[in-house]
């Protein structure tokens, strides 16, 4: 349930860094009901507490399930059957949802998907505390909850009836309370439960990487923990911005996150590599980690190619070479094996068939 085809949705915030101890913490919800997409659910929620996953549901389970072990050690069978309850009830709700949406945009069949992503902040040591409401229809916004006022803004004109139903009948004050008191009441215990994982600091291990000799250089970061990372190219101790494309931060299968920016070096002359640096800073740790440009660090896939092609020449001059002395010794000597007793053996382990 993953709304990564809203721009919206992108939420970028880097703190803490150098070591600083403030920290915001991050409970979020993302809800995704789809019609007529292949080998994908027709609905799906994940819940995800600092960017790390705590719990999944699908319409093909219809099962509530944990994804930390923090979270099902501190949580019992009722809280995982109130959770089920209320995502298949979201369930049935996103069906009608995608049929309204549809009739408002005069569609009939074909893929759509309808979105929603909730959730809410909390600063630990400023305690200030912020929120979101928002839905989505095929990767574009379609209304969202604005706070301050309690009221809700259509993105589409499709939404403005919407609008006009939910500023009416309370749904807005009752998902505000929800954003803004209920919401952090329950961040605030998941990260007391996951506090040793979620507050842990790994070191990545950075590398620098180029496709061809005339791409940009890659910075690239993997393995560290928490996501609050800064990565910069520095030029004479200066960031630099012109030339330089930074990549997001992206999590792991491990529940550790990677990171990537660009250099573009086709203007940087050879004798100037040596005062360019990637730097990488990370919340927690005291020390930057810095790694000079030096053409002799870059793995590019143009040595692969060069160690492939090595390595098939090899392989073929090796394989020449035994079938000639194979073909030699048929030609001097007498076969001293008897024919083979079982020609079933011999057959192709898959036989065609007749069509």
């Amino acid at each position: 349930m993953f709304m990564v085809t809203m721009k919206a949705f992108i939420f970028v915030f880097l703190l803490g860094i150098q070591g600083a101890a403030a920290v915001t913490h991050s409970l979020k919800y993302f809800l995704t009901g789809s019609s007529q997409v292949p080998n994908f659910p027709e609905f799906v929620v994940v819940g995800m507490v600092d960017d790390v996953q705590i719990d999944y549901y699908d319409s093909n389970t219809e099962k509530a399930e944990p994804k930390q072990d923090w979270i099902a050690r501190n949580t019992d069978q009722q809280y995982w059957e109130r959770e089920t309850a209320n995502c298949w009830g979201s369930q049935q709700a996103f069906k009608a949802n995608i049929d309204t949406a549809k009739q408002r945009f005069n569609q009939t069949g074909g893929v759509h998907i309808f979105q929603l992503m909730y959730g809410c902040e909390w600063d630990d040591e400023t305690k200030e505390l912020g929120g979101y409401y928002q839905f989505g229809y095929d990767g574009e916004d379609f209304i969202s909850l604005d706070l301050p006022t309690t009221h809700w803004t259509a993105a589409k004109q499709q939404a403005v009836i919407t609008k006009q139903k939910w500023d009416t009948n309370g749904f807005a004050v009752s998902e505000k309370n929800y954003v803004s008191t209920i919401c952090p009441d329950w961040l605030k215990k998941y990260v007391s439960y996951g506090s040793s994982s979620l507050m842990r600091t790994e070191r990545p291990s950075v590398s620098l990487l180029q496709k061809s000799s005339s791409s940009p250089v890659t910075c690239h970061a993997t393995g560290f923990h928490p996501n609050r990372a800064e990565m910069v190219w520095k030029k004479d101790g200066m960031e630099l911005h012109e030339g330089v494309d930074k990549g997001e931060i992206i999590t792991n299968n491990d529940g550790t996150f990677q990171m990537s920016v660009h250099l573009d070096v086709s203007s940087i002359k050879p004798e100037d590599w040596k005062k360019y640096d990637c730097v990488f800073q990370l919340s927690g740790m005291n020390e930057d980690i810095v790694t000079k440009l030096n053409k002799s660090d870059i793995k590019t896939n143009e040595k692969s190619y060069l160690i492939m092609i090595i390595a098939i020449v090899v392989v073929v001059v090796v394989l020449a070479a035994v079938i000639g002395i194979i073909v030699y010794k048929k030609k001097t000597s007498r076969c001293s094996q008897p024919p083979m007793k079982e020609p079933e053996v011999v057959k192709p382990l898959n036989p065609p068939t007749n069509a």
